[in-house]
């Protein structure tokens, strides 16, 4: 039977969504199950197979599916396992590739969210056509997948491209939790930004509708949805959070030479708030080499499928 079909399987610290994709990037059948119902990480295989069975009668049965993808935190390329991921119910080193591959019996490759990402807007998004670029996702942390030469960077050991958690902020920088300070994570992700806000209110006195909300419950979206409304405060966060960003974009260039850098995630649903300040300062630091070269593009994925497309973007591959 020919193989026309892969699948996307993206692993969260809630949840697992995963699709069957075809050779378009459309995600023609879809399911979910929650990450942490199970210490045993064999029963909670098998709890996505017997899920995705029901999806796949539909399209050929398992037969017809040439691979697996798997994007998932501290993802080994290399190894197909995930090492000691802090948000994961799972600890040590768990070999799902081989799990999941010997279960359905299809090969599998796994990869981290970020990187799945990166291969996706590849394969389905902005970057097509693209041999080096860089993306950015910007969510809760700040991951990122670096190509040079049409060739994702894993480095030596499957982990490079970890520039979420590059020093932006070296004299008294705020703890991340790597254990560093001064990550850029801590400064540009959406808990980053509720925690600029957070900050610029304690220390603060200016009017900002982010007043009517209790301090511990701010989020990026409630600095984003007072931003529209021309709050100030909220405006100033912006620029601070692009300032650093596009300071850390600049640097980043000058490692790898970019065509385009692409933000992907849920911070890039500010639009030009962010992507304003964000240029302005990538370019004010750019050295002269680069000065006007490198586009800043948002992720053309659509948002509800870009994991699944992401990971499944893997199995093309296999």
């Amino acid at each position: 039977m020919n193989k026309q079909y892969v699948v996307g399987i993206d692993i969260g610290g809630t949840n697992t969504v995963f699709g069957i994709v075809d050779a378009r990037g459309n995600v023609l059948a879809k399911s979910a199950v929650k990450t942490a119902t199970h210490q045993d990480i064999n029963l909670y295989v098998n709890e996505i197979y017997e899920e995705f069975i029901k999806l796949v009668e539909d399209f050929g049965g398992i037969e017809s599916i040439k691979g697996i993808g798997v994007g998932a935190p501290n993802g080994n390329y290399y190894t197909g396992n995930i090492e000691f991921a802090p948000n994961l119910i799972w600890k040590g080193l768990i070999p799902l590739s081989k799990l999941i591959s010997e279960k359905f019996g299809v090969p599998t490759a796994l990869t981290n969210d970020a990187n799945a990402a990166t291969i996706g807007e590849m394969a389905y998004g902005a970057a097509r056509g693209m041999k080096n670029f860089i993306l950015i996702t910007l969510g809760t942390g700040v991951g990122s997948g670096i190509v040079i030469d049409g060739k994702l960077v894993y480095g030596h050991d499957g982990f490079a491209g970890e520039l979420g958690h590059t020093c932006s902020v070296r004299n008294n920088g705020r703890q991340c939790g790597c254990g560093r300070t001064g990550c850029l994570e801590t400064y540009t992700s959406a808990n980053g930004v509720a925690r600029t806000a957070r900050e610029f209110l304690e220390t603060r006195k200016d009017d900002s509708l982010l007043r009517n909300i209790p301090l511990e419950s701010i989020s990026s979206k409630d600095v984003y949805e007072a931003a529209v409304q021309d709050d100030k405060l909220a405006l100033e966060i912006f620029e601070f959070t692009g300032k650093i960003l596009g300071e850390a974009l600049s640097d980043f260039v000058a490692f790898s030479a970019p065509e385009a850098i692409i933000l992907f995630g849920g911070l890039a649903k500010a639009g030009d708030f962010i992507l304003n300040p964000v240029v302005k300062h990538m370019e004010k630091n750019m050295l002269v080499l680069w000065k006007n070269k490198v586009k800043l593009l948002f992720s053309e994925l659509k948002e509800a499928d870009a994991a699944i497309l992401g990971a499944s973007a893997l199995a093309w591959e296999l």
